[in-house]
């Protein structure tokens, strides 16, 4: 489960570029927290190192963060961060307020274990991952890091699918209706060839066999041509003597 981080921020005058800019001189990065009932959005300031060191982590987007902001305490979940297009660095943060008890939709990570050992693979074949991550619904005090799915055993042509996982207490899936597939193992490419040729070929209709020379033909076939010298039929004029020399 993801734990709670402590992370002190400072409250921010001003809204804009303007105000934004002069943070970020300052070694600061503008966040904003908002949500929660009765309550306004809050603009803050994040220490810039403190924050590309959270992002760095992995995770960042699934971790719980304990606000201090001027002595009190607001439990957030970052929901937004907006990276520089050319440092990859943090320049805004949205973080979203969550009350006790509260639930949170989330896409967790999917992670894939026993590739190793799988039948599947040792034959050649190919893990088709349909699902890298997965949209569910979480409580705020019990937000997984990861999805662990377990190839181990998967053999070609077998899948995983969500109702063959065991989510933690109180988390749901998202898409509802239907037991999706997670990942799959598939023949190699080659196999797959083989198996549609061999198929085609299978298909095809095959050439009439023609007798062999000499064979007798067969049962009602047509008689063959008459023999040499036998008589002409009626009315048909005799062939022509070969000259004398």
């Amino acid at each position: 489960m993801a734990q709670i981080q402590e992370l002190k921020v400072e409250t921010r005058d001003g809204t804009g570029k303007g105000p934004a800019y002069q943070a970020r001189l300052k070694g600061l990065i503008p966040a904003v927290v908002y949500g929660g009932a009765g309550t306004t959005p809050q603009n803050v300031s994040v220490d810039s190192r403190t924050l590309e060191r959270h992002v760095e982590a992995g995770h960042f987007l699934t971790t719980l963060f304990m606000l201090d902001i001027a002595g009190k305490k607001t439990r957030v979940i970052p929901r937004d961060v907006q990276l520089d297009p050319v440092s990859d660095r943090p320049v805004h943060v949205d973080f979203m307020r969550l009350a006790e008890g509260s639930t949170v939709k989330l896409d967790i990570p999917v992670i894939f274990h026993g590739q190793d050992v799988s039948p599947g693979l040792k034959k050649g074949g190919v893990l088709n991952i349909v699902r890298h991550t997965m949209p569910l619904s979480c409580p705020a005090d019990k937000i997984p890091n990861t999805i662990d799915v377990d190839v181990s055993k998967l053999d070609i042509n077998e899948s995983i699918h969500i109702n063959d996982l065991n989510l933690p207490e109180g988390v749901k899936t998202l898409l509802r209706g239907r037991d999706f597939t997670i990942c799959s193992i598939v023949a190699p490419t080659s196999v797959i060839e083989e198996q549609r040729a061999a198929a085609a070929a299978a298909a095809a209709p095959t050439a009439e066999a023609t007798p062999a020379e000499g064979a007798a033909p067969a049962a009602g076939a047509a008689p063959a041509a008459a023999a040499a010298g036998a008589k002409p039929a009626a009315g048909a004029k005799p062939a022509a003597a070969p000259a004398k020399k």
